[in-house]
């Protein structure tokens, strides 16, 4: 295949999974890998924690990563913990992709991101996600919409991960990367800090259907946040302040105190949609 491909047919082909169609070309994906990881290794001793939440999917089910977003290097964080064996197909702002005269957008398109429209209904981008997810590859979604504390717009609680989540019929997966944001922060020099990026225990979408309707994927979207942030700040989840973060997002923490919900581990996650009658509850 040719050195540059419309990254517009890359958003629309399988870059894992099980869909036997043409598939974008892995050679630079795996070369970004040796590239960026040797660098992370190298300047940050970067690891990952629990990845084995992450690999039970493999070959087995698709599943909706969310994670905290601080910087923009813990989207190459998030690309590398799934390497070699799998890949997570970011969502990113769609603006992003015609930068440097579309060469972002190929660098992009090429490890397998594709674009969503900011504050906005995006139908073709949910569409893409929840194809990508029923064919079992693992996509990757940053619910706050932008880099807590690094950006001039609030981070907020969007519900799209656990809409997508529940079309496609697969879990969600929390992580967090942690202590990348200070690498660079405002005024101060260049730092190496300990990258670590950590996986929590899948969530499914269906342990949330004892609440209204009108709540579920709200509730499901605030409590696989506070999943990210328990794991980033190593703490319970009941100690992370919620209200405080998310100021103008309803509070559940009363709600999930008067109804803990079930802890899954992957592999039971994965036996259950591997049932005859299986799928995500």
């Amino acid at each position: 295949m040719g050195l540059f491909l419309p990254y517009e047919a890359m958003w629309d082909m399988p870059l894992d999974g099980r869909e036997s169609g043409k598939r974008i070309p892995h050679w630079f994906g795996n070369l970004a890998y040796a590239l960026v990881g040797a660098v992370f290794k190298l300047c940050f001793r970067y690891r990952v924690s629990n990845r084995e939440a992450l690999r039970g999917f493999e070959g087995k089910s698709g599943a909706v990563v969310i994670c905290n977003h601080t910087s923009f290097l813990d989207v190459a964080v998030i690309y590398l913990t799934a390497r070699p064996a799998q890949w997570i197909r970011l969502m990113g702002r769609d603006s992003l992709f015609g930068k440097a005269g579309g060469l972002l957008g190929q660098v992009l398109s090429r490890v397998g991101a594709f674009p969503v429209k900011r504050d906005s209904a995006d139908r073709t981008s949910v569409k893409r996600a929840v194809r990508m997810l029923k064919d079992g590859e693992l996509v990757g979604i940053l619910p706050e919409g932008t880099r807590r504390g690094k950006s001039d717009r609030a981070p907020e609680l969007h519900a799209g991960a656990a809409f997508i989540a529940r079309m496609a019929h697969v879990p969600i997966l929390p992580m967090c990367v942690r202590d990348v944001e200070k690498v660079k922060q405002k005024g101060e020099r260049l730092r190496f800090p300990q990258v670590t990026a950590e996986f929590g225990e899948p969530l499914l979408v269906g342990d949330f259907d004892f609440l209204p309707k009108e709540d579920r994927l709200d509730a499901c979207a605030w409590y696989a946040m506070r999943e990210c942030f328990a794991l980033n700040d190593r703490v319970p989840r009941e100690q992370v302040d919620m209200a405080a973060l998310f100021p103008e997002a309803r509070d559940f923490s009363a709600v999930f105190a008067e109804h803990p919900l079930p802890r899954h581990t992957t592999a039971e996650v994965v036996a259950a949609l591997e049932e005859p009658d299986g799928g995500e509850r």
